[in-house]
């Protein structure tokens, strides 16, 4: 075995299944998916610790246990049609593509996309791409969504997501009432035309940019 294989057992062990992550499926992906393949070379030593990896210009590859408990409360299923914003380099479109019908990644940075979609290829999987868009806005051609992911901090969860849910379709988040206070995970959902939101338990992760409310200064 070599060191990225016990690195990626190690992660499982000590950081996904000793934080209330049950679902066997999602367990054996995290044990199947390399992530020392969507960092860069430098930092493929540290692929595997406890912590969100700067990847790009403000742009972070979530801690692994906090996308897999994301991902374990939106409730996937093999035929969901899934939206993964800020995906970076791939890897949680890359996860998720193992769990659902097809996934849609969406970031705005070109060469994450390239990278991302380099990435897939390789490891030669064919229900995932990744289109450059704004994150805000995420991808219009594959709406409605059974799920969407964003794979950030959000202080405010733009309308235009919520409205490319389908009827039950879950959104899961890292969400802020103030930049530099406690963060909570959250999952939003949609039924008919309501959304109700639900707190699902304490988190933090480098905030996106894109969901930030701006500040407002009165004089």
């Amino acid at each position: 075995m070599d060191k990225f294989a016990i690195a990626r057992m190690n992660m499982v062990t000590s950081q996904i299944q000793t934080n209330k992550v049950t679902n066997k499926d999602l367990i054996s992906i995290f044990y199947s998916i390399p992530r020392e393949l969507f960092v860069p070379k430098s930092m493929q030593s540290i692929a595997y610790v406890d912590k969100a990896l700067e990847i790009g210009d403000g742009r972070y590859m979530l801690e692994p246990m906090l996308l897999a408990r994301l991902l374990q409360a939106s409730l996937p299923k093999s035929n969901d049609v899934v939206l993964d914003i800020a995906c970076g380099t791939g890897y949680s479109t890359a996860i998720i593509s193992k769990l659902v019908s097809c996934v849609i990644g969406v970031d705005d940075m070109q060469d994450m996309v390239d990278a991302g979609n380099f990435n897939l290829q390789t490891m030669t999987i064919e229900n995932a791409r990744i289109i450059n868009s704004p994150l805000s806005l995420g991808y219009n051609e594959q709406a409605p969504y059974d799920i969407i992911v964003i794979g950030g901090g959000v202080q405010t969860v733009s309308q235009s997501l919520l409205d490319k849910l389908s009827n039950k379709g879950r959104l899961v988040t890292v969400e802020y009432t103030l930049p530099s206070g406690p963060g909570l995970a959250v999952l939003y959902e949609k039924i008919r035309s309501r959304i109700g939101r639900r707190v699902l338990f304490n988190a933090s992760t480098p905030l996106l940019s894109e969901f930030c409310t701006k500040t407002r200064f009165v004089f």
